[in-house]
């Protein structure tokens, strides 16, 4: 059993591939670095979307983000990375990526990024 950080996001087959359904996965300890101060950023990462073939498995999503701890990066760039990194590995039909930072100097950010299969609708 893994103990350490790890960027390799598992996956598992998805159990209902035939039906569109929806999985959310709330993430209330995302911890970065700000790249201007190197101070620490926290943030609640709320993760939906809806599977194709593949699921990701939650423990190597905890090693995952666990990763970002001693990194540094602005909120933009990294929601889209991590909605990167799961499309890579996923291929789902639709996913939306919420980081909700916290407070810091008076400031809040919210930064929303989606993607959605080309040839997807759902119905």
């Amino acid at each position: 059993m893994s103990t350490r950080p790890s960027t390799k996001l598992e996956v598992f087959p998805n159990p209902k591939p035939s039906r569109d359904y929806t999985i959310q996965i709330d993430s209330p300890e995302f911890t970065c670095l700000c790249p201007k101060t190197g101070q620490p950023d926290f943030a609640t990462l709320k993760l939906e979307y809806i599977p194709d073939e593949l699921c990701v498995e939650l423990k190597s999503w905890k090693l995952y983000l666990w990763s970002y701890r001693d990194q540094g990066g602005f909120h933009e760039d990294l929601t889209n990375k991590i909605l990167d990194d799961l499309v890579d590995a996923l291929a789902p039909r639709f996913m939306r990526l919420t980081a909700i930072f916290n407070v810091r100097g008076g400031v809040y950010t919210t930064v929303i990024a989606e993607h959605k299969c080309s040839n997807w609708s759902r119905g």
